[in-house]
């Protein structure tokens, strides 16, 4: 009997040992597989069953949780949805996330480690310590200035501190409000089609996703290169440079839309913004010197990342010289986001060094103890000081003399550069307008901001589109904010 009873606890010991086993497989190797598998709603219950951190504008939260009462608890909410939504972008039950709701998801819905109380905590307890909160480097009055200036024209709008990479604003318009899309059900899918539908694209975020033609507002980037590579020794020599320029290696001819341009200095073909000097000064800077003036503005930079990812700006590496000339004004296959744009200028502004551009500025607990913050970094210099005093002297003259007169600010120092950017089919789609610039106080040695602007103008008459005429006043509307919030 004592022998029937030893095996039978043998067997019974094998058995607590085989179920221990498999439930360590299951719970230790196997259990991403499980929480990742679609029929598996635990996870979705988990995600929404307490409220997500919130995104912070002016110390202000801008975002907020709805108690459904439902399966799903808490839905997202947004304040000034539509005015935010490039920076938010959306959390959507059904839809997933977007934008900082999607780069700072660890941090909002309290996965992140760092929030936990002790290391190992959540794998521990299989819990999630309370959302928390992302601060972001918006200024809201700088915001509220470029959303009213675009007056929901189909553009964009991307403000930088030159000196931090602090990112003032980043407008896209038309918007839609995130919200709508919080939930889950018929209605939501209902508005999520219609969104998708729009041939407005109120979903697209045109100041870091869509790349335009930048146009003559390129030619800031052309005149850095000129400089640096010692093709141009003097602004105000002549460069050599006929009018009309035929592009190298073929019979087309390029002309201007202002006179003068004739042999023109670097300084007048910037302030009046000759295409023809430009041009040629980009086939004598070479591929080589172009792409690398490019480069070091950060154009081709395919991991540009603010947190949210930035579609990359486009120079081609491979071209003949007549593309090479053509890209130096802009055009050809160049292409540039607006925050893209407002990094060349920015890098004028603070005298050659490139910051990196950064939304959130730092991480806290729902309690406010800060858990990660973002330091200032630099991402180069695309060009010396000397470049640079040389490139604002040229701007500034834009602005007080030349094509960019709407730009101007009383009491303010002003650099800009106007675009008209053609496009589509033998140039038959209507052109974008840009405006490039920067301001700083009269009184301070340190620029307060930095602008890009595009207006796609898809409903104006051809003859009304000009990035001095349409875009300049929305840069100086942003300018005019960024200044009175700095002073």
């Amino acid at each position: 009997m004592t022998r029937h009873i030893r095996h039978a606890a043998a067997f019974t010991l094998l058995l607590i040992l085989a179920l221990l086993v498999n439930a360590a497989r299951i719970q230790v190797f196997q259990s991403a597989e499980y929480d990742d598998n679609p029929a598996n709603r635990r996870t979705s219950i988990a995600r929404y069953a307490q409220p997500r951190g919130d995104i912070l504008v002016g110390g202000k939260p801008i975002t907020g949780s709805k108690d459904t009462g439902q399966q799903l608890r808490f839905e997202r909410t947004y304040k000034n949805g539509p005015l935010y939504a490039p920076v938010t972008g959306h959390a959507s039950q059904t839809y997933g996330t977007t934008f900082l709701e999607d780069a700072e998801d660890a941090a909002l819905s309290g996965a992140d480690p760092m929030l936990a109380p002790l290391p190992l905590w959540n794998d521990l307890t299989r819990t999630q310590p309370p959302g928390g909160e992302v601060h972001t480097t918006i200024e809201p009055s700088v915001q509220q200035a470029a959303y009213a200036a675009l007056g929901g024209k189909p553009g964009a709008v991307a403000a930088l501190d030159p000196v931090t990479g602090r990112v003032l604003a980043l407008v896209s318009t038309p918007s839609y409000d995130p919200g709508v899309l919080s939930g889950n059900g018929a209605a939501v899918a209902r508005r999520w089609k219609r969104l998708n539908a729009s041939p407005i694209k109120p979903m697209l975020n045109r100041a870091i996703r869509q790349t335009y033609p930048p146009g003559s507002a390129f030619k800031v980037v052309t005149a850095a290169a000129a400089l640096e590579s010692g093709v141009v020794k003097d602004i105000d020599a002549p460069t050599e440079s006929p009018d009309p320029y035929t592009l190298p290696g073929t019979s087309t001819e390029l002309t201007n839309a202002v006179d003068g341009c004739a042999n023109a200095s670097l300084r007048y073909a910037v302030v009046w913004s000759c295409n023809t000097v430009l041009a040629n000064l980009g086939d004598r800077v070479g591929l080589r010197g172009m792409v690398r003036a490019a480069e070091g503005f950060g154009f081709n930079d395919r991991g540009l990342a603010i947190p949210s990812r930035v579609s990359p700006s486009n120079f081609d590496t491979v071209m003949d010289r007549a593309q090479l000339a053509l890209s130096a004004i802009g055009q050809y296959d160049t292409t540039a986001t607006p925050l893209q744009m407002a990094m060349v200028s920015a890098a004028v502004a603070n005298g050659g060094e490139l910051k990196a551009p950064h939304l959130v500025e730092r991480v806290s607990s729902r309690r406010g103890t800060t858990v990660s913050t973002v330091h200032p970094r630099s991402l180069g210099r695309p060009f010396g000081q000397r470049t640079a005093l040389l490139l604002r002297e040229m701007m500034v003259g834009a602005v007080e003399e030349g094509t960019g007169g709407n730009a101007a600010i009383p009491g303010a120092i002003v650099g800009g550069k106007t675009g008209t950017a053609q496009h589509g089919i033998g140039n038959s789609g209507l052109p974008y307008a840009w405006f490039v610039s920067w301001a700083q106080p009269r009184n301070s040695g340190r620029p307060a901001v930095a602008v890009a602007v595009v207006v796609e103008e898809a409903a104006a008459d051809r003859s009304d589109i000009s990035g001095g005429g349409s875009a300049a006043p929305i840069a100086r509307a942003v300018m005019e904010a960024a200044l009175t919030h700095t002073g």
